[in-house]
């Protein structure tokens, strides 16, 4: 297939496109690689995979996504890049939002649209769930965070009633050696400075990237799936299962710990999330027959 993606120099976006290209299956038993990959970029294109796009302007070059039949949007600001400050917060929902709908808007306007639309979302949707298991059919939960998903999924609309397939993946903690969450904690664990933060109960709903791609590529080639699919291993577990995990992969004491009212002084608003609990379950996507490579937190730490 002709498959367009944005953000594609992202952590996740980066693997999609290496594993779209490749001809590998990026699982055992999946779909067969080798697909031609266009990436929607925000400067001049500079090489023959690179179609120009102006999220802000709401400008997307068509004529470039011709033959597409699938398209993946990944592109947004990163939620822990920065201290949440009013213009950051801001920057985040708005690099969403108007990148989906400009890309949304577009695609409804072509002669030949793509057959599926992936929208990337978030687990953050749900807000905090407690020890509560959540999936597909929760409705939203409260605060900033499910502010910005439930908007970020409402600015597909012009797609999906053009007819196209979209749905919304809604992707929990990626598990990986760089990037991400877990590209921040690797490097302490490894240190020696590990530990749980906070009392360590909050629930984690995690994805290794493998997992991830290959969900992403479930997604494209599953025609019965639309709306959203929550893209995290089948049982959540604790910060503190996370923490000793950890220590025993890497060989480190986690002896360590972060208070909350520390976190809250370093990390802002966003304290808030880190410290809430997300016990997120796949349910469509394990009813739609995906199996995962590395369905235990310990695979994936090791994976990575």
């Amino acid at each position: 297939m002709r498959i367009a993606i944005t953000g594609s120099t992202g952590l996740i976006g980066t693997a999609l496109v290496r594993s779209l290209r490749a001809g590998d299956s990026a699982r055992p038993g999946g779909p067969a690689g080798g697909h031609d990959v266009v990436r929607l970029v925000r400067h001049p294109p500079a090489a023959p995979d690179e179609v120009r796009w102006d999220p802000r302007r709401q400008e997307v070059d068509t004529a470039g996504l011709a033959g597409c039949e699938a398209v993946v949007h990944l592109a947004g600001a990163g939620v822990g890049d920065h201290r949440w400050t009013a213009a950051y917060k801001r920057e985040i929902h708005d690099s969403r939002v108007l990148g989906t709908r400009a890309l949304a808007t577009a695609l409804a306007t072509m002669d030949a649209p793509p057959r599926v639309l992936v929208c990337g979302s978030a687990i953050g949707y749900y807000g905090d769930t407690s020890d509560r298991r959540t999936d597909e059919s929760a409705p939203p939960g409260t605060g900033f965070l499910p502010e910005v998903c439930v908007d970020w999924e409402a600015a597909a609309a012009p797609a999906r009633e053009a007819g196209i397939r979209t749905v919304f993946a809604r992707t929990g903690l990626v598990v990986a050696r760089s990037g991400g969450a877990w590209g921040r904690l690797f490097p302490v664990f490894r240190l020696g400075l590990g530990g749980r933060l906070g009392d360590g109960r909050q629930y984690w709903s995690f994805i290794s990237l493998r997992d991830q791609v290959a969900a992403l590529r479930h997604l494209i080639d599953t025609d019965g799936l639309s709306g959203p699919v929550n893209l995290t291993a089948p049982e959540p577990v604790t910060n503190r299962e996370v923490t000793a995990v950890m220590g025993r992969v890497l060989h480190r004491p986690t002896l360590l710990s972060v208070p909350a009212p520390v976190l809250r002084v370093a990390l802002g608003e966003f304290a808030g999330d880190v410290l809430g609990s997300q016990r997120v379950v796949p349910a469509r996507l394990l009813a739609s027959g995906f199996t995962f490579a590395h369905p235990g937190i310990a695979d994936a730490v090791r994976a990575a």
